[in-house]
């Protein structure tokens, strides 16, 4: 059987690892890490490996919550950092129950109108959030348009075809100069320090795109691709970007715009994601 990349098409690659009698290669040329080529068709016709069952829930719901009050407002705030232009809305994309969106309502209670939250797949009601941002449906349907956002541990969920798809409807609600973080495990991380990432029975996660993958997936539709220096678990998408893909945007954190560090600095909570911004940008690179 051929397992060539799915995303480049390049027929040359080794192979990875055998997990649930799952193989999973890793292309040559774009360095991608996939699941095998059946599988991945399976997947795009609509076929669900993970089983979505109480247990499955009650875990996942432990984790989100945890997600939500740690690495989510640490990755927001850098993003704001980052961003070149004003952030007046902000999206999690994939937010699951939404719970990110009460954590910022809790730390930045006076912009927590700015922030929006995305799910196709939700919780039972009585698990998610009751913001008022918390919106249930796909990226396609939205009539918002987004300066800045974020999209959490979702990437390695996906086919090359479904990622480029979320990739497009993002483009068309962003506003020129948007900027992403996607935090997902990277080739370079689950090689050298986690292969158990690789998982897709119980965490769902049959893909590992790379720098390169996420290039060939993304320029094309009007966004730049940028590494985030010391992380093997982040890249940063910006729409229609004035910048060299050859810049480290983790500079732009010495000049970040008042605008948004005025986000970040809330009357009532202080500066503490405006600190942890800052911190979380520099303590990798």
């Amino acid at each position: 059987m051929s397992n060539f990349c799915p995303t480049c098409l390049n027929k040359e690659y080794i192979f990875v690892k055998n997990v649930n009698e799952f193989d999973y290669f890793q292309c040559i040329n774009c360095e991608m890490i996939y699941i095998q080529n059946d599988v991945m068709e399976q997947v795009d016709e609509g076929k669900v490996l993970v089983a979505y069952k109480e247990e499955y829930w009650q875990e996942e719901l432990r984790s989100a919550h945890e997600r939500s009050y740690g690495i989510a407002l640490a990755r927001m705030a850098e993003a704001f950092y980052y961003s070149r232009i004003p952030v007046h809305k902000f999206l999690d994309i994939g937010t699951g129950p939404g719970y990110f969106l009460d954590a910022v309502a809790k730390y930045l209670p006076n912009s927590k109108e700015k922030f929006y939250g995305i799910e196709k797949f939700p919780p039972k009601e009585q698990y998610y959030s009751q913001s008022k941002n918390y919106i249930i449906g796909d990226l396609c349907n939205l009539e918002i348009k987004f300066d800045a956002g974020m999209c959490i541990e979702v990437a390695e969920h996906l086919t090359p075809k479904m990622l480029k798809g979320l990739i497009k409807d993002l483009a068309n609600i962003s506003n020129k100069g948007a900027l992403y973080i996607f935090n997902t495990g990277m080739p370079e991380y689950v090689l050298n320090e986690d292969l158990n990432y690789l998982d897709p029975l119980i965490r769902g996660h049959i893909a590992s795109y790379s720098i390169k993958s996420i290039k060939i997936l993304a320029e094309e539709l009007g966004f730049s691709v940028f590494p985030l220096k010391g992380k093997t678990w982040a890249f940063v998408l910006e729409y229609l970007s004035q910048s060299s893909s050859e810049e480290n945007i983790q500079d732009r954190i010495w000049s970040a715009l008042n605008h948004n560090m005025n986000i970040l600095s809330d009357k009532d909570m202080g500066t503490v994601l405006k600190v942890l911004g800052l911190d979380t940008s520099r303590a990798y690179g």
